[in-house]
């Protein structure tokens, strides 16, 4: 049976002044971005340093989705740029960025998207699988994630077999078995019960605290933000004045 575990303040390892005064993680500068004539975004400006939990809020429609999707190089900005290190994403190839999803960034969705034809340890072991790393290496590392969100039984698993809270531990495996910079969370409980949400939240904050991964988390909830240091509010594409962007 899965543990579970303490709330975020009694698990939270993070120096909080060391992150705040650390150095950037990821930077993003006047962006705009529009769907056909629908502006989504509004010259958005937003900084996430190392090792940093932000919560990005707003009501749905609002943007705070496409600012992801924009910060994760899946979409590019029709204005402004996304830097990651000394790098302008917003400005490399879509091969380029792929790349970078595949090693620096971790994306964990709403539902998980996890491939129902595999196990749960290939589930976890794709990303690796994909960047070449040897089957065995993979399988290994993924057990090793699996072991740290909780559902280390589950291998041999098939996702339909999984419970919603267990699908999704997998998939948070899976976005962390790269060992990435940041990982990006949207709406990652928004398909769970709340004691099943509670217990995700709280192993991603734990584990990517432990591994001083950067997180953003997009999220309508209240109790979802909370579990982030940090907050800022997205309303009609634009970051709203006092959030602390």
């Amino acid at each position: 049976m899965n543990q579970v575990l303490p709330s975020p303040i009694e698990s939270a390892t993070a120096d909080l002044d060391a992150v705040r005064n650390g150095p950037m993680a990821l930077s993003a500068r006047s962006i705009v971005y529009s769907y056909s004539q629908d502006a989504a975004l509004r010259g958005v400006s937003v900084n996430l340093r190392r090792g940093e939990i932000l919560a990005v809020t707003g009501p749905s429609g609002s943007g705070k989705s496409t600012l992801m999707l924009c910060l994760a190089g899946i979409l590019v900005p029709d204005v402004g740029e996304v830097q990651f290190g000394d790098r302008i994403i917003s400005a490399e190839s879509e091969a380029a960025r792929s790349r970078l999803r595949r090693t620096e960034f971790g994306v964990l969705f709403q539902f998980g998207q996890l491939v129902p034809e595999l196990t749960a340890a290939e589930n976890v072991a794709l990303p690796l699988l994909l960047s070449g790393v040897k089957r065995r290496a993979a399988l290994s590392a993924a057990s090793t994630w699996m072991e740290r969100f909780g559902v280390g039984d589950l291998g041999a698993s098939r996702p339909p077999e999984m419970s919603g809270g267990q699908a999704q531990r997998v998939a948070a495996a899976r976005a962390m078995v790269t060992e990435p910079t940041v990982l990006f969370a949207d709406e990652p409980t928004g398909a769970l019960d709340a004691l099943s949400g509670e217990q995700v939240m709280t192993q991603i904050v734990r584990v990517a605290r432990e591994a001083a991964t950067s997180v953003v988390i997009i999220t309508h909830d209240a109790k979802i933000a909370a579990y982030a240091e940090r907050e800022i509010v997205v309303r009609d594409g634009m970051i709203e004045n006092g959030s602390g962007a």
